[in-house]
C-alpha cells in the first residue's frame, strides 16, 4: 500500500521496523536511514528481510534529508530520531511533498523545554501542502492520547478528570540506566512538574508531588506527577477537563543516582571547557550509561501504562480506567528490545498504518486524539499491546 521511511536506528525504530515488516500488506517498501548506516544494517539483518533499504543521513540537516526524501520517495516518514530533530524534518517533509510521524514533541538542545507550540505552527504549511503530520505517536504520548478519545467518544459525555498513570515495574538488573535514551530522559525528569487545573497550569518543583498507586498486576509503586506533553493538546481538545495529571514510577535507588548525578553537575547541558574541548556534562554521562538498547537481554518485569478518567454520562457520574501491561521478556524475544522502546515502537507503525490505509489522513498539523480512536484501538490488540477496561472501580485519585 505505501512507501516508509524510518528515521532512526535506536530501541524504537528497532521495534518500529520489526513491527513494519510485519505488515508487509500494509507496508511495500521499507527504508532505515540514521547517522550511523551500520546500526541500519543490523536492524535488518535481526529481522531477516533483506528487501529493506537501508541509508545514512544527518537528520539535523536539512538538505541531507531533502536529497533522501526525493530519492526513496517515500509516502510517509516515521521520524524516531530524536525530538532536536523534529522541525528539520518537517521541513524536508514540506519540500519533498511528504507525510509526517513522530513519537515526542520538538525541544531545543540548549534548552531542557519541550511544548507543542513550535510544531503546531507548521498546521498552515502542513494544510497548503495537502500533507499530513501526525504528532506523538508513541504511548505516552501517542495510546493514552487515544485512550481518552476512545473514553470520550463511547464511554462519557464529558471528561472531567484525567489522570495518566505510566508504571514501569521492570528490572534491567543495572545500578542505573534509562529505559531511552539518557539525555532525553534526564531531561525530562528533572525539569519542574506542571499539570492542567481549573482553566490554568501549575508548576511544581521537580518530582514535589508523590503518591503511591495501585497498578495492575504489579500493586503499589509510589508515582509521582511529572510534566508531559500530551497533556497541552488534549487539555485543548477535550475543555470540559477541569484537571488533567501525569504520574510516572520511580525506585528509591534510581531517584539516589539521578539526585547525585544532578548534585555534582552532570545533569547540566551548558558546555564546559575539559582540556581544550567544549563538552556537554549530559552528554559525556550519556556515553558511559548502559545503553538502552542493550539491556533487553536481561529485563523482567512489566510496564502497566493507563487513563484514569472521571466524568459524565447520561447525568450520572462514571470512573473508566483503560490500561496495557507489557512484559519486558516478551518483547525482547520478539524484537530484541526491552518493554519501553516496544510501547513506543508498535503505536509508531500503527499510526503510520492508521495514515497508508487512508483512515488518519488530512491536511494539516495534528495529534492523535484528533482522529478516529477505533481503528487504532483494534490494531492495538492485533498488534501486541491489548489493553484492559475497569469500569467504576476507585481510581485513587
Amino acid at each position: 500500500m505505501g512507501k516508509v521511511l524510518i528515521i532512526g536506528a535506536g530501541g524504537v525504530a528497532t521495534v518500529a521496523a520489526h513491527k513494519v515488516a510485519q505488515n508487509a500488506d500494509v507496508f511495500t517498501d521499507i527504508m532505515i536511514a540514521s547517522r550511523t548506516l551500520s546500526k541500519c544494517d543490523a536492524i535488518v539483518k535481526a529481522i531477516g528481510n533483506p528487501t529493506i533499504k537501508t541509508a545514512q543521513v544527518d537528520a539535523d540537516d536539512v538538505e541531507q534529508l531533502v536529497a533522501l526524501f526525493e530519492s526513496f520517495r517515500p509516502d510517509i516518514v516515521m521520524n524516531l530520531a530524536l525530538p532536536y530533530q523534529d522541525l528539520t524534518i518537517m521541513d524536508a517533509c514540506l519540500r519533498t511533498g511528504v507525510n509526517y510521524l513522530d513519537t515526542a514533541n520538538y525541544e531545543p538542545k540548549d534548552e531542557a523545554h519541550f511544548e507543542y507550540s513550535w510544531q503546531w505552527a507548521y498546521k498552515e504549511r502542513f494544510e497548503q501542502a495537502g500533507l499530513t503530520a501526525i504528532l506523538g505517536c508513541g504511548f505516552d504520548p501517542g495510546v493514552t492520547s487515544v485512550y481518552t478519545a476512545y473514553a470520550a467518544k463511547h464511554h462519557f459525555d464529558e471528561i472531567h478528570y484525567l489522570d495518566i498513570v505510566d508504571c514501569n515495574a521492570g528490572n534491567h538488573h543495572k545500578a542505573f540506566a534509562t529505559n531511552f535514551n539518557p539525555e532525553i530522559n534526564i531531561r525530562e525528569i528533572t525539569q519542574k512538574g506542571l499539570y492542567w487545573e481549573n482553566g490554568k497550569w501549575i508548576e511544581t518543583e521537580p518530582l514535589e508531588i508523590h503518591r503511591p498507586l495501585t497498578y495492575p498486576r504489579v500493586g503499589a509503586r509510589e508515582s509521582y506527577l511529572l510534566h508531559h506533553e500530551e497533556l497541552e493538546s488534549l487539555v485543548k481538545n477535550y475543555p470540559t477537563i477541569k484537571r488533567a495529571r501525569f504520574w510516572m514510577t520511580f525506585g528509591q535507588e534510581y531517584l539516589t543516582h539521578l539526585r547525585v548525578i544532578q548534585n555534582i553537575g552532570m545533569a547540566s547541558i551548558v558546555p564546559i571547557d575539559y582540556n581544550g574541548m567544549q563538552i556537554v556534562p549530559l552528554q559525556f554521562l550519556k556515553a558511559v550509561l548502559p545503553n538502552p538498547q542493550e539491556l533487553g537481554e536481561n529485563y523482567d518485569g512489566e510496564t502497566s501504562i493507563g487513563c484514569r478518567i472521571r466524568g459524565v454520562k447520561d447525568g450520572k457520574e462514571r470512573t473508566y480506567y483503560v490500561y496495557n501491561n507489557c512484559s519486558h521478556r516478551a518483547a525482547y524475544e520478539e524484537t530484541g528490545m526491552q518493554g519501553v522502546s516496544y510501547t513506543t515502537g508498535v503505536p509508531a507503525m500503527i499510526g503510520a498504518m492508521m495514515f497508508l490505509k487512508g483512515i488518519w489522513r488530512k491536511a494539516g498539523v495534528f495529534n492523535v486524539e484528533e482522529f478516529d480512536p477505533d481503528p487504532f484501538m483494534e490494531q492495538l490488540n492485533k498488534q501486541g499491546l491489548p489493553w484492559h477496561e475497569i469500569f467504576d472501580g476507585d481510581l485513587e485519585l
